[in-house]
């Protein structure tokens, strides 16, 4: 029965994107971003659970998969897609924002076959994109200036095929996997947390993109330090 239980997570985490995907659909965009932070919230609990239940199995690891495509990968895309059906009387534009889930469906299947990604995530992972993605809508409406910008439908348009790029790019990114606490081998994954920690505080869910951004940022901060460290050593 034990093994059974990260498995149930892991579908409450598909449901969770379904159920957002109907609210999207439905012109409720805001319940996307609800729901990936609910889904984002399962998809943990069910690594956890199997670690401390110590079961694991081929099972879990293709359904975390195929939720995960679902709910960080069809959901935020038709986020885009409402934002941009909204801002536009062209029938294809919107379209073509689909490029991300089909972008999320290649980074999860390199993800399973990777063997390189078990300390540092190489791309943006999928959780990470889909709550920058979703979290645009509180963005546009808590600063007035970025609500031109996230109207604009050629720059939402362009945001897709970017973070499409990044989901599959030879990008080494931090993960978050702590062999010990010492500041001199995490600083820069303290770095992510205390500005992810600041722009929440500050702006709350609308902070999100500001908190993915930087951690991308500091990401490819920390990897040229460290293949410059290389050259000099």
């Amino acid at each position: 029965m034990k093994r059974h239980i990260p498995n149930a997570l892991t579908s409450a985490n598909l449901l969770c994107g379904m159920i957002g995907i109907i609210y999207v659909l439905m012109g409720e965009i805001n319940y996307g971003a609800y729901f990936i932070l609910l889904a984002a919230l399962f998809d943990f609990l069910d690594g956890f659970v199997a670690r401390i239940l110590k079961v694991s199995g081929e099972l879990g690891k293709q359904l975390d998969s195929l939720a995960d495509l679902v709910t960080f990968g069809v959901l935020p895309s038709f986020v885009l897609f409402k934002m941009v059906e909204s801002n536009t009387d062209i029938w294809y534009l919107p379209f073509l924002v689909l490029i991300v889930a089909v972008f999320s469906a290649v980074r999860l299947a390199k993800f399973n076959i990777d063997e390189r990604q078990s300390d540092r995530f190489i791309g943006v992972p999928t959780p990470a994109n889909a709550l920058l993605i979703s979290t645009l809508p509180f963005l546009s409406d808590r600063i007035l200036l970025f609500e031109e910008f996230l109207g604009n439908p050629y720059l939402l348009i362009g945001l897709a095929f970017l973070m499409s790029y990044l989901l599959v790019a030879e990008l080494p990114l931090i993960a978050l996997k702590f062999k010990d606490y010492s500041f001199t081998n995490n600083i820069f994954r303290y770095f992510v947390i205390g500005s992810s920690l600041i722009f929440l505080i500050l702006l709350g869910i609308a902070g999100i993109p500001f908190a993915i951004i930087s951690y991308i940022a500091l990401s490819i901060a920390e990897a040229w330090i460290t293949k410059n460290a290389e050259k000099l050593s």
